[in-house]
């Protein structure tokens, strides 16, 4: 998949760069009809889909890590970072207006295939570019609702004009009507596995796993026990070592992966920036040499020494995901005078400032298993959900948790289980929000009631000029 993106984006600028001005079919003229016919037309298409996605979660850690009470910018060089850790964002910010666009864009292209493709029933691999665009529709659609809360609800290619009446809709109506229908008709279409280049789309295992954090999200255990039971019996495995989920000289397509965003190696520009961006400023030269890190570090998203503190110190996962500091090439330890910790999740040698092959994991096996013992335990089960969370802790070097707790102490056992496991991985935030916890977590650090959803971009709010229409989210006018 990291090479078809990659291919994709090199045709297009090659392609554009041998016509010559004269040749160029003038835009008055241009038709969408005249591109979506043939299956590379599709195919085509659904990468087109991939690239928005790549975008939009190069900045994911924003809203899942940075906002929640594991992360900060220590560096405090950045107003915009420094207000989210503050809960005072402004709404014009950038990461709204971009985010926003970024998920209309990719639900746009999805509405497009699908609206493009009815009807092309010798199309080959109609069903599965069917099962992608609405795969990735409803994934938009989770991530915004997590996000904004109420959203405006776009099912098929729309005018201008039909853009400027589009109400928000309900998040309850938009799980009802989008996300949980297209992500379970995805769920029957998607290929089991794939092979060679197109490794990194998503498979019937992802939207299975998908369909287990979205009904999670909206407590309903019932269904979300039986789609993350069903992960279970997929051939998916832990690692045995924590810590080759981040070692980046192996594959990431591993038996613990089920859908990561994909990006692409090799100094073409299409890599992610989270290796930079994450490695300490003060950790000085030596470290950027010692990871073979190009361009320099960013010092953006740091875990707070509270985090630190809240391990385990027998824990297996704790240096990898707060480390004080690294061993040199000679064994000697390199600590970090001006920080407190930082995480070594997402370090990979990359060949330009902001190039680096590390994937976003969007969800493995290990989240699957915590939030199939959560089902299990909000569904009265416990003593069968425990030793789920023991497979997680046994591989951390930990004890195992007694089956015979109550239902309370371990939904606490639980919590407390995803945020070591899945620390640094944008989750946090969003797992706060969805169990009820983030006030009462995040009050200290500024939060309000209303801050349980983000603001609408302020030049969306101004371009359609009717609060009846698309009104700010309450706190933010």
């Amino acid at each position: 998949m990291k090479k078809i993106l990659a291919i994709f984006v090199l045709v297009s600028i090659f392609a554009s760069c041998k016509k010559s001005f004269i040749t160029i079919k003038p835009e008055s003229t241009a038709s969408v009809d005249d591109v979506y016919k043939t299956d590379k037309d599709f195919h085509d298409a659904v990468v087109a889909m991939y690239a928005t996605l790549r975008n939009q979660y190069q900045d994911f850690w924003i809203f899942g890590d940075l906002r929640a009470d594991d992360s900060w910018h220590a560096l405090g060089n950045d107003a915009f970072l420094v207000s989210v850790n503050t809960f005072s964002m402004s709404s014009s910010a950038n990461l709204m207006i971009s985010s926003w666009r970024n998920y209309y864009t990719m639900i746009n292209r999805a509405n497009m295939i699908l609206s493009k493709i009815e009807g092309l029933d010798a199309l080959p691999n109609k069903d599965q570019y069917v099962a992608e665009a609405k795969f990735m529709r409803a994934f938009a659609y989770f991530d915004m609702v997590r996000i904004w809360g109420d959203v405006p609800l776009i099912t098929n290619p729309i005018s201008i004009a039909e853009g400027y009446k589009a109400k928000r809709e309900k998040a309850a109506t938009i799980y009802s009507q989008l996300i949980i229908p297209d992500m379970l008709d995805a769920e029957t279409k998607l290929p089991a596995k794939y092979g060679g280049a197109d490794v990194g789309r998503p498979t019937k295992g992802a939207a299975t796993a998908m369909l287990g954090r979205i009904y999670l999200t909206i407590k309903d255990f019932a269904n979300a026990e039986t789609k993350l039971q069903a992960v279970t019996t997929m051939g998916y495995a832990l690692l045995p070592n924590y810590n080759d989920l981040w070692n980046y000289t192996k594959d990431e397509h591993h038996s613990e992966y089920i859908f990561d965003v994909e990006y692409q190696d090799g100094g073409l520009g299409l890599g992610s920036s989270f290796s930079n961006k994450f490695l300490p400023k003060s950790a000085g030269s030596a470290a950027d040499v010692f990871y073979g890190l190009k361009g320099g570090a960013g010092e953006m998203n740091t875990p707070t020494i509270e985090f630190f503190n809240a391990f385990d110190p027998n824990d297996k996962r704790k240096d990898v995901t707060v480390a004080k500091g690294y061993y040199d090439n000679n064994g000697v330890f390199k600590g970090f005078l001006q920080i407190a910790t930082f995480t070594k999740k997402y370090l990979a040698a990359t060949p330009a400032l902001n190039d680096s092959k590390v994937n976003w994991k969007v969800i493995r096996y290990g989240d699957v298993l915590l939030m199939y013992a959560e089902a299990l335990n909000e569904n009265g089960k416990t003593a069968q959900a425990i030793p789920y969370v023991n497979q997680i802790r046994q591989r951390a070097g930990l004890p195992d948790l007694s089956t015979a707790m109550s239902k309370d102490d371990a939904r606490t056992a639980i919590y407390n289980e995803r945020r070591f496991e899945l620390g640094m991985e944008g989750v946090r935030w969003f797992d706060l929000a969805r169990t009820g916890r983030a006030l009462t977590v995040m009050q200290s650090f500024g939060m309000k009631p209303y801050h349980a959803v983000w603001p609408i971009p302020l030049i969306e709010i101004q371009i359609i000029n009717d609060p009846s229409v698309l009104p700010q989210n309450e706190g933010y006018d």
